[in-house]
């Protein structure tokens, strides 16, 4: 059989190197999986002779659920390297084993919805692994599999050619250990990036991109992608196919009115201790807070978050907003807290509210009252983020409040409800680890006044004549 493979520009350099860890990052359809395959192949064939004349290697293929291994990674796998001609494939043990000339190639396929297959991972000593979508893969089993490559054969025998990691993915979230890594590469780390299939010219308008790579190799060509454009949203089309770092929306959005290109500042923002700061807070066992910045122009800033997972309200005080408060802001004029209205409601076990513990600690928290329920909370984010002052928007995010951006842009949603016909969503935002953060900001801003117009009840209309004002009353003072 001949195999006809011509790699793309970033493959082509992905198979010169021989880095322990590669990484390839590129948009759906772009050959990233053929590569893998090839690159076992290519390793296999120039593994060392051994005992018997013969080139042995092993080889660990992984993915997240074993429905994703068997649909897209086996079959990629099989369809160059098929069982007519390499012979069968262990559905059992799923594993393949080739032998042709010289060559003694064992490949075996786990997923990680099984914990046996995670515990197998551990005594495993193969030549190499291949991660398959890392994105979905825990950063412990990058870590696990690093520790049993480069061990077969065994150095008493041939030893090891070439051993490693490589990994392909679509692009994950800015806050995805990939993210990190890919800013700045570890030691033996590489990582290599594929043009996007389209790119944005202005925001929502997207084109082809000459330099996308593998469009050779699509039945339509670059019409794969444009004509599958049509009913998704912006944020896919960004991650999927034009390969940038970002969000992909889960339900429907809290606050479709944010967006990550148009809010989030390009540079750190850098609040002035002389203009107004008001910090919103979230309770309950995820507790977190959300730092905004009033510019003298009305421009919000929010500059600064803190999250946190199972700490309770004293403890976040304590080694949370206190040391902040230290650091930051205690030179600064105009400090106001703003917290839920249930924060003056005590809890069963302790009958201190969490203002009153936050109190002990040295802090003055206000429960401002909500007419008109949660809705209205949500409105008074959404009012900074719809208004535009002087070309920019009225709230602006430090791009280092990941939580919160990635809440607003993806997590803080409606789940959609499991039902035929229409889509259908929860009443409630899903209650989950970014929720927090973002409703922390909606109470800031509630208790910085935004919002409340949208409640004050319209004068009544009356025939009596208004009262002129006394002139040198105090009132008129």
């Amino acid at each position: 059989m001949h195999i006809n493979y011509v790699s793309e520009p970033t493959l082509t350099k992905f198979h010169k190197s021989d880095a322990f860890y590669r990484c390839v990052r590129g948009p759906v359809r772009s050959g990233k999986s053929t590569g893998m395959c090839v690159e076992i192949m290519k390793r296999a064939m120039e593994q060392k002779v051994g005992p018997g004349n013969v080139r042995r290697s092993r080889w660990v293929v992984v993915r997240n659920t074993y429905r994703e291994l068997e649909d897209t990674t086996l079959n990629t796998w099989l369809m160059w390297f098929p069982e007519a001609v390499f012979g069968s494939f262990n559905r059992r043990t799923m594993t393949h084993v080739l032998q042709f000339n010289d060559i003694y190639c064992e490949v075996m396929f786990r997923a990680l919805d099984r914990p046996d297959d995670v515990k197998k991972l551990l005594s495993l000593e193969v030549t190499g692994a291949w991660i398959n979508e890392a994105r979905e893969v825990p950063k412990a089993i990058v870590d696990v599999l690093g520790d049993r490559v480069e061990q077969y054969p065994p150095k008493m025998d041939e030893g090891v050619t070439w051993g490693g990691v490589f990994l392909d993915t679509n692009a994950p979230d800015e806050d995805h250990w990939w993210f990190e890594f890919e800013a700045n590469p570890p030691r033996d780390w590489k990582f290599f990036v594929q043009p996007g299939a389209l790119k944005e010219v202005r925001e929502g308008i997207f084109k082809a991109n000459p330099k996308a790579e593998n469009i050779k190799n699509l039945n339509a060509g670059h019409n794969y992608y444009l004509k599958r454009m049509g009913g998704k949203k912006d944020s896919y089309i960004r991650v999927y196919y034009c390969n940038q770092f970002g969000f992909v929306e889960e339900g429907r959005r809290v606050h479709p009115e944010y967006s990550d290109a148009a809010h989030c500042s390009p540079s750190p923002l850098i609040p002035n201790p002389e203009h107004q700061v008001v910090v919103g807070l979230d309770y309950g066992l995820t507790p977190a807070a959300a730092f905004f910045s009033r510019r003298p122009s009305g421009q919000w800033w929010l500059f600064h978050e803190i999250t946190t997972e199972k700490v309770g309200i004293k403890n976040f005080g304590q080694m949370c907003l206190l040391p902040y408060y230290l650091s930051t802001l205690k030179d600064f004029d105009n400090v106001s807290y703003y917290g839920d209205t249930w924060g003056n409601t005590a809890g069963q076990n302790d009958k201190r509210t969490p203002g009153m513990i936050l109190e002990t600690i040295g802090f003055n928290i206000e429960h401002p009252s909500i007419e008109g329920g949660t809705t209205i909370r949500r409105e008074a984010l959404a009012a900074p983020l719809e208004r535009m002052i002087d070309g920019e928007p009225g709230l602006l995010i430090d791009p280092s409040c990941k939580a919160i951006r990635k809440g607003l842009s993806s997590k803080y949603v409606y789940k959609r409800l499991k039902v035929s016909g229409d889509e259908k969503f929860q009443e409630k935002p899903d209650k989950n680890w970014w929720s927090h953060v973002c409703e922390a900001a909606e109470h800031g801003m509630w208790g910085a006044g935004e919002g409340k117009a949208l409640i004050r009840k319209p004068r009544k209309k009356t025939n009596r004549p208004r009262r002129p004002a006394i002139q040198g009353a105090w009132m008129g003072a």
